[in-house]
């Protein structure tokens, strides 16, 4: 039978505790198949058109912590044709979906602003869904040069 000293036992106790708090880095940031399901979720499989939207985000974010971001989908807003729903998905973090507005033809406009939090440099995709069942996507690419869901 062997003993555990003091020191043995902290030393398992310090490895459990960072275990726990860091866990698997391995597997921590999103596949790309996970932001495509994310996605595929979102549109049901349908087919993307390329374009309409404006995505507004910094090429450099100094802070990974906080990103502005900002959508203009060039779409009327009309109650028969209107953008009902906009999804923004980051490719390189933990969880890909990281915002989804939800939108009405009383905005008057197709656009949303916020502040997401970053991994690591990576793409922000958006995709817009019209009340007709139509689906717009763009990307654009962040380079985060402090982290921010993990750093």
């Amino acid at each position: 039978m062997q003993t555990i000293t003091r020191r043995k036992a902290l030393g398992l106790g310090a490895g459990a505790v960072l275990v726990l708090t860091v866990g698997d880095v391995r597997g921590v940031l999103a596949t790309p198949a996970e932001s495509d399901a994310e996605i595929a979720k979102f549109t049901g499989g349908k087919a993307l058109e390329k374009g309409k939207i404006a995505i507004d985000l910094p090429e450099i974010a100094e802070n990974g912590n906080t990103v502005p971001l900002s959508i203009v989908v060039d779409h009327p807003m009309t109650e028969q044709n209107y953008i009902s729903d906009i999804l923004v998905v980051a490719d390189g973090n933990p969880r890909p979906g990281v915002a989804a507005f939800h939108l009405t033809p009383a905005a008057g406009k197709a656009t949303a602003a916020t502040r997401i939090r970053l991994q690591a440099t990576q793409n922000i995709i958006v995709v817009a869904k019209t009340s007709g069942g139509q689906f717009f996507t763009d990307r654009k690419q962040v380079k985060v040069t402090i982290g921010g869901c993990g750093g």
